[in-house]
């Protein structure tokens, strides 16, 4: 994704979105395991009760705080996209050349998610997940939004989002999987995982989660995140963004939860209910993020978060393909008699910690990889 936005008038940077991207990252590439590894070595009933449920995605319907980690960063990135578009346009970039950097990022981005997820690096065709990873989801959202928002006003992009999330509803209503009745959204029976198996066979993996129809409400996701960015962009006032950021964030997530005693709220398949009240959030955290850092000023806080954010792509592939608590367990060997139940909590920590003093020190350099 890219790692740059161009940022307020006057090239003033918007700060909140890195610091939101680095937010995100954090949990997906070190959060996670801390909280995991806390509630392994701590006896506290309240971790165990109320904790640890959270980290961890809702088996079917329903929603906790690990659902949302996709969700924002796949939101992320449309919501830098009007900034990164606007400045290229801007230095006089054509429309065509334009559409040709979006096809470059959306293969790379394809191919770094078989990377990262579908074995690739196995160099076996037989393992191969051609679909199977959040890059993937990202890359194909992004292509989607791209085309969208470069031929559409506001109002034209709002009205295909609800055409595509009203599509995606009205399919899955409506379409019946062979033997079964119209509208089944079971683990076993659902039309995204047998248009996926149709299509993938030996190739689409295990577990719940569809990739190819789902790809409809995964650029509804960008979308959302892009029209967000727009308004960041506009000439409007701090509060008022705020303020329609909130209101729009509040509206999504009390449709979607609605809509989800129709269409429930599952994160496997992408429903458009799903989409809507992840969005939600989204857009209430990026208010938040806004008004504290970019409107009122309050920006040390975010600094580590920022650090992560500004070479979120990188830390992405890095910490997918290698784990970085074996530099850390230099630095704990002597230690784990010591550590006792422990060990593992102070191994999550210790990994993380390696991972962002590498990301700080390309930060002191300004080295930022982006595509």
């Amino acid at each position: 994704m890219e790692a740059r936005q161009e940022g307020m008038k006057g090239g003033k940077r918007l700060m909140s979105l890195d610091a939101l991207r680095g937010f995100d990252m954090f949990w997906i590439i070190g959060g996670h395991t801390i909280i995991h590894s806390l509630g392994k070595s701590s006896c506290s009933e309240f971790m165990q009760q109320y904790i640890l449920p959270q980290a961890n995605h809702v088996a079917w319907g329903g929603f906790r705080f690990w659902d949302l980690i996709m969700p924002l960063f796949m939101f992320i990135v449309g919501a830098a996209m009007p900034f990164s578009f606007g400045k290229r346009l801007a230095r006089g970039d054509s429309k065509s050349r334009l559409y040709m950097h979006i096809i470059r990022r959306f293969v790379i981005l394809f191919i770094l998610g078989m990377v990262a997820a579908g074995r690739l690096l196995e160099y076996d065709l037989s393992k191969l997940l051609p679909y199977n990873n959040t890059l993937q989801a990202i890359a194909v959202g992004y292509l989607i939004c791209s085309i969208v928002i470069l031929n559409l006003r506001l109002t034209g992009q709002m009205i295909v989002l609800v055409v595509m999330l009203l599509s995606y509803w009205a399919m899955m209503a409506l379409i019946p999987v062979p033997g079964h009745e119209a509208g089944m959204m079971t683990v076993k029976v659902n039309l995204p995982l047998y248009v996926e198996t149709t299509l993938l066979g030996q190739f689409r993996g295990t577990g719940n989660h569809t990739w190819i129809l789902p790809s409809i409400t995964f650029g509804a996701t960008v979308l959302m995140g892009a029209m967000a960015g727009q308004l960041l962009r506009s000439e409007r006032g701090h509060k008022a963004k705020v303020l329609l950021l909130l209101l729009a964030g509040t509206g999504c997530m009390l449709v979607g939860y609605v809509w989800g005693f129709w269409f429930p709220i599952i994160k496997p398949i992408w429903t458009s209910s799903f989409v809507l009240y992840s969005g939600g959030m989204c857009l209430i955290l990026l208010a938040l993020f806004y008004l504290v850092i970019d409107v009122w000023g309050f920006r040390l806080w975010a600094y580590g978060f920022v650090v992560i954010g500004m070479n979120a792509l990188l830390v992405y592939m890095a910490t997918h393909v290698f784990d970085f608590r074996i530099i850390g367990d230099i630095f704990l060997k002597g230690a784990r008699s010591q550590l006792g139940d422990w060990h593992g909590f102070a191994r999550a920590v210790a990994g993380f910690v390696v991972i962002w003093l590498i990301l700080w020190w390309m930060y002191r350099k300004k080295s930022f990889v982006k595509i």
